[in-house]
């Protein structure tokens, strides 16, 4: 019997996105002028006010407010009818220094001695139902607002968008997990207060409709587009209204998006958040080096979808195990435990090693902080960065190494493909 499958996302101007992104930005900053620095920064946001906490030990020192106010300025916000705008908001900084309790289980006199900056498990997850072997639904979710976010600041077909919104899609699959067609799309979008609460919908519903949806599918490949249709169920600001929004709306947390940042539902998650740790934490480092275990063993073909588990000890170098599950979607006749084994043969899962591995010590972690840390586009650009008294750097910092397919031939070899 078919069934259906939800995803949600949600904008760079969501609370709790907001926070992510100042904590990445913080993260960014004190990589680029010390990359063994050692950094857990939470960011809480709300009306008027951000506040700052966490752990650092590094050689450099930085302006986390100014930092925190240019990343507010460029997600957006930037008005004073926004209640929150980084021009004027309250930035209180209580970051302090790491504990040592935690940092010895970390750093050795060998690197390659590394051990894990916590304990736990991080999944990866990957399948081919898309070109970028993501989840659809999530996929789709993501684009929806990344389009929605152009269309903002263009500021030209529709003018009336502010930063917050949502989205979240509906797939209808069939008996063999096929995508059939698209059930439901819902958008939420904050917007500025222009006419009666009637007037304003039914604008909003047909820009969305007419204006948002068909960029999005334009920029689908065709197996993609042909499961929008004429029947799908559109629920566009269903309250009504949506003016009050952002941290004026909602407070916002570092690390409250987990879902939306890595499968949209899809495989597993082990609970812990990536946005404000630097890569000695498992939480983030092992998520991605599992995505990119998953991600190539899917290209190879491996299976056709694939779960990866990988679990850590705090201060232990070796992790304490590799999980496979590629849900019966192995073409040939071998257990996942057999391919769990040829997996840790392949990939070298000590933190170090995935930090070598990934180029994890660049600030390569803004871009990460909205539309998903898992399926983005791996790229190469140049990034300046700005100490308070002055001293600049520019870097050539690679994008979302976990996404390179640059193991497929390494995984056909060993599996015999």
């Amino acid at each position: 019997m078919a069934y259906l499958f939800t995803s949600e996302s949600v904008s760079e101007g969501h609370p709790d996105k907001v926070a992510d992104q100042i904590s990445d930005a913080l993260i960014d900053h004190f990589l680029a002028f010390d990359t063994d620095s050692k950094v857990a920064c939470e960011t809480l946001v709300t009306t008027g006010q951000v506040v700052l906490a966490g752990e650092v030990k590094s050689k450099t020192y930085l302006d986390v407010q100014k930092i925190a106010r240019e990343t507010i300025n460029k997600i957006g916000y930037t008005k004073g009818e926004y209640m929150f705008d980084g021009n004027s908001c309250g930035v209180v900084s209580a970051i302090h220094e790491q504990s040592d309790d935690i940092n010895r289980g970390v750093d050795r006199a060998s690197k390659e001695q590394q051990g894990a900056g916590d304990q736990g498990m991080m999944f990866g997850y990957a399948t081919n139902e898309t070109e970028n072997f993501m989840p659809l639904a999530l996929d789709l979710s993501h684009r929806i607002l990344i389009e929605l976010a152009e269309l903002r600041r263009e500021n030209k077909d529709i003018t009336y968008l502010r930063p917050d919104s949502k989205s979240q899609v509906t797939i209808e699959y069939s008996d063999d997990n096929i995508p059939q067609r698209i059930d439901a799309i819902v958008v939420s979008t904050q917007h500025d207060d222009f006419g009666d609460d009637d007037t304003m919908l039914a604008k909003i519903r047909k820009d969305i409709v007419d204006i948002l949806i068909p960029r999005v599918v334009a920029k689908l490949p065709k197996q993609i587009q042909v499961l929008f249709n004429d029947d799908i169920k559109y629920h566009i600001n269903p309250t009504g209204k949506f003016v009050i929004g952002g941290p004026h709306g909602d407070t916002g947390l570092t690390g409250r998006k987990i879902i939306v940042d890595t499968y949209g539902g899809k495989g597993a998650h082990g609970g812990g958040a990536f946005s404000g740790k630097d890569p000695s934490k498992v939480d983030r480092s092992a998520a991605y080096a599992t995505r990119h275990i998953a991600k190539n063993l899917v290209a190879a073909g491996v299976a056709d979808e694939v779960l990866v588990q990988v679990s850590y000890a705090i201060g232990v170098v070796e992790p304490m195990g590799i999980f496979i599950d590629t849900y019966g979607t192995c073409p040939f006749n071998m257990t996942d435990g057999e391919i769990a084994e040829k997996v840790s043969e392949i990939f070298d899962m000590r933190p170090f090693a995935i930090e070598e591995r990934l180029k994890l010590r660049s600030p390569m972690y803004s871009e990460t902080a909205a539309y998903g840390h898992m399926g983005r586009n791996n790229e190469i650009v140049t990034k300046t960065f700005t100490q308070p008294n002055g001293e600049a750097t520019t870097l050539d910092v690679e994008l979302f190494t976990w996404e390179k397919l640059d193991y497929v031939d390494k995984v056909k070899e060993v599996f015999g493909l």
